[in-house]
């Protein structure tokens, strides 16, 4: 009892000195804004499935790369909620392509965080059209005060449900789907 006291008392100095340090908890683990994209997500247990997805698509040097990019992460529960079968047949090595054209529309060149996102949408009157890495386009919105939305080109609709994860190559914003070019 006495060890299980100790590890939940370090539990709690940790987060507190993580969340000192200006991280993110995401997957239950603090995003360090010193490390890259790639070596941040690998730590988060809600993006596993996006990371195996990363790696299948030889995009790992990519993400590591300087970018800056913004990497709109789709968490384990969207990649679950597609039908049935679509993960698997986009890991395999022949659909390499599709899966690299599906991983790259949820990549914008640049640094948006929340607050340049939301001042686009204002200007856009509403809406803000943001050009993919894959040459797509994803339309964020407002949907209340606070909330930013992304609708794909085929009008499936992600909330950001955790905003401005700060790497040093970019930001991440973790969205609950897949959003489909």
């Amino acid at each position: 009892m006495k060890q299980f006291a100790i590890f939940s008392i370090l539990s709690v100095v940790l987060h507190f000195s993580a969340v000192a340090q200006g991280t993110v908890m995401v997957g239950g683990e603090a995003m360090y804004p010193t490390k890259d994209i790639v070596d941040n997500a690998a730590n988060s247990a809600d993006h596993t499935t996006l990371v195996e997805a990363v790696k299948a698509a030889g995009l790992v040097s990519t993400l590591k790369g300087k970018g800056p990019f913004t990497v709109f992460a789709p968490i384990n529960d969207a990649f679950e909620n597609l039908p049935e079968g679509t993960v698997a047949a986009l890991l395999k090595p022949e659909n390499k392509g599709t899966l690299t054209s599906v991983l790259t529309y949820h990549v914008v060149a640049g640094r948006w965080d929340a607050k340049s996102i939301k001042k686009a949408i204002q200007k856009g009157g509403g809406k803000a059209v943001l050009a993919t890495v894959n040459g797509g386009s994803l339309t964020a919105m407002m949907n209340g005060p606070m909330n930013i939305v992304l609708s794909d080109t085929n009008g499936m609709v992600a909330n950001i449900t955790t905003y401005d994860v700060r790497q040093s190559n970019g930001i991440i914003h973790v969205i609950d789907r897949v959003l489909m070019p």
